[in-house]
Formats: structure tokens, C-alpha cells, sequence
């Protein structure tokens, strides 16, 4: 069993900046993609951005230039550096990893959340 641990949201003013972390533990053979995922009252978990182990990011439109993804493989850990925060990147954000524990055990595991609001 993969677990995740996630730190670092809070209470910001619109325009500050926020950044989280999340530190997987457990069995880990490998570990692909990394993510963030967010949820706001009321709508959808909704991808934020995600990094391959290669170092590869993907990030939602209404987040890039403002959002950076990064991981350190070593100690199995993501990151997400929010800069110009707005009132609408209000929500519960979620770490997700996907990877296997063994050859034949996939998994894809998810964060206990932490909350971000932005408001002044």
C-alpha cells in the first residue's frame, strides 16, 4: 500500500503565493506520473498539473504561467509552486501518484487533500 502525505495550504491574499508538498511512502518499485488534482465546492476533481519521472509536466490551461510542477525522485516527493493566486484556485488539492509496487501490482493512490483558499 502507497501512502501519500500532503503539507504546505492554507490561507493566502489573491496575488501570494502557496507551495505544496507530498511525500509518498510504502512499497514503491516505480513511480510514473505524479499529480495534482483539485476539487472546489460544489464541481469536479479537476487535474491541476502532473510530471513523469522524466520530468515531463502537463498543466490545466487556467493554471499555466502561474503553477509549477516539480518532483524529487530520491525522496519520492512532488511539489506545486503557486504563484498569483486567485480567488477561484480556491479548493481541496489532492496529491496522486501512479506507479507498481511489485511487477504485478499496480496502483494509483491518492492524498488526504489540504485546503487553499485564496481570499482577502
Amino acid at each position: 500500500q502507497v501512502q501519500l502525505v500532503e503539507s504546505g495550504g492554507g490561507l493566502v491574499q489573491p496575488g501570494g503565493s502557496l507551495r505544496l508538498s507530498c511525500a509518498a511512502s510504502g512499497i514503491i518499485l516505480s513511480m510514473n506520473t505524479m499529480g495534482w488534482f483539485r476539487q472546489a465546492p460544489g464541481k469536479q476533481r479537476e487535474l491541476v498539473a502532473d510530471i513523469t519521472s522524466g520530468g515531463s509536466s502537463n498543466y490545466a490551461d487556467s493554471v499555466k504561467g502561474r503553477f509549477t510542477i516539480s518532483r524529487d525522485n530520491a525522496k519520492r516527493a512532488v511539489y506545486l509552486q503557486m504563484n498569483s493566486l486567485k480567488p477561484e484556485d480556491t479548493a481541496v488539492y489532492y496529491c496522486n501518484a501512479v506507479g507498481r509496487s511489485t511487477p504485478w501490482a499496480p496502483f494509483n493512490s491518492w492524498g488526504q487533500g489540504t485546503q487553499v483558499t485564496v481570499s482577502s
